[in-house]
C-alpha cells in the first residue's frame, strides 16, 4: 500500500491545508509565489504517481482510488480559495460554480456506476478540460504574485471559462453513460 505512487498521492492531499494557507486573505506577493510552487508541485506528482505506477507495474486499487479524491480535494479547496479572497468574482464565479458541481457529479456517478461494474473510461476532451482547469487556477494564483501583469489574471479567467465550457460536454457524456446504466 505504502509505494512511492501512493505516498505521492498521499502528498497531495497533505499539502492541501498548506496552499490554503498560502491563499488565505492577507497575505503578500510572496504567500502566493509560494502557493503557486506548492501548487506546480502538486502538479508534478499528480503526473508522476500515475507514471511510476504504470511503469513500476504498482497500480493498486488504493491508488487509482485516492488519486482522482486527491485531484477533486486540490481543485475544490483552490476554487474556493480563490472565490473567497475574490480572485474569482462576478459572473465568473459560475464557471468555477460549473467546475464543483461536475466534478461532485462524476465522483458520484463513477461510484455508482463501479457499483454496478461499468467502468468509464477518461476522454481525450475529459482531459483537456483538466488541462484548463490546472492551467487556469495555476495561472490565477500567480496571478496574486504578479500583479503588474494582469494578463496573468485575464489568461487564469479565460482558461477557467474553457475548463467550464469542456466540463459541461464532458459531464454530459459521462451522464449520458450512467443514464443507460439506471433503472
Amino acid at each position: 500500500m505504502l509505494t512511492l505512487p501512493n505516498i505521492l498521492t498521499l502528498s497531495r492531499i497533505i499539502t492541501v491545508p498548506i496552499l490554503v494557507f498560502l491563499l488565505w486573505p492577507g497575505g503578500g506577493w510572496f504567500d502566493y509565489a509560494l502557493a503557486f510552487a506548492v501548487y506546480c508541485l502538486m502538479g508534478i506528482t499528480d503526473y508522476f504517481d500515475g507514471y511510476l505506477a504504470r511503469a513500476r507495474g504498482t497500480v493498486s486499487r488504493l491508488g487509482v482510488f485516492l488519486d482522482p479524491i486527491a485531484d477533486k480535494i486540490m481543485v475544490a479547496a483552490v476554487i474556493l480559495m480563490l472565490v473567497f479572497i475574490g480572485t474569482i468574482s462576478g459572473v465568473h464565479a459560475i464557471a468555477a460554480l460549473i467546475i464543483l458541481l461536475r466534478e461532485i457529479m462524476v465522483s458520484g456517478l463513477r461510484e455508482f456506476l463501479a457499483g454496478i461494474q461499468v467502468s468509464v473510461p477518461v476522454s481525450q476532451l475529459a482531459k483537456w478540460k483538466t488541462t484548463f482547469q490546472l492551467v487556469s487556477l495555476g495561472a490565477l494564483i500567480l496571478a496574486g504574485a504578479t500583479p503588474q501583469w494582469p494578463w496573468v489574471h485575464d489568461v487564469g479567467l479565460l482558461s477557467l471559462w474553457a475548463a467550464a465550457v469542456l466540463t459541461l460536454v464532458t459531464g454530459w457524456d459521462y451522464l449520458r453513460v450512467g443514464i443507460k446504466h439506471m433503472d
